[in-house]
């Protein structure tokens, strides 16, 4: 399984709290590559339900992340 940030944004927009299931299904109907699919499928699922993009990928860059001042734009 590996993400990028492209195959994340596929999920970006996604209506959480989903369950894998429904990120599947989600992907499917949004046209998101197979990439993305085969990564959800890959999750190792207790059923439970996601709330983010960050539980998904625990790597996925947040505004933290990023060095600059937001005050200053």
């Amino acid at each position: 399984m590996y993400w990028t940030l492209e195959l994340a944004s596929y999920l970006s927009d996604a209506p959480w709290p989903m369950t894998k299931a429904e990120l599947i299904d989600y992907a499917i109907r949004t046209g998101a590559p197979m990439e993305v699919v085969e990564n959800l499928q890959a999750i190792e699922d207790e059923g439970e339900i996601y709330d983010s993009i960050e539980e998904v990928w625990s790597d996925y860059p947040t505004d933290d992340d990023y060095l600059w001042n937001e005050d200053e734009y």
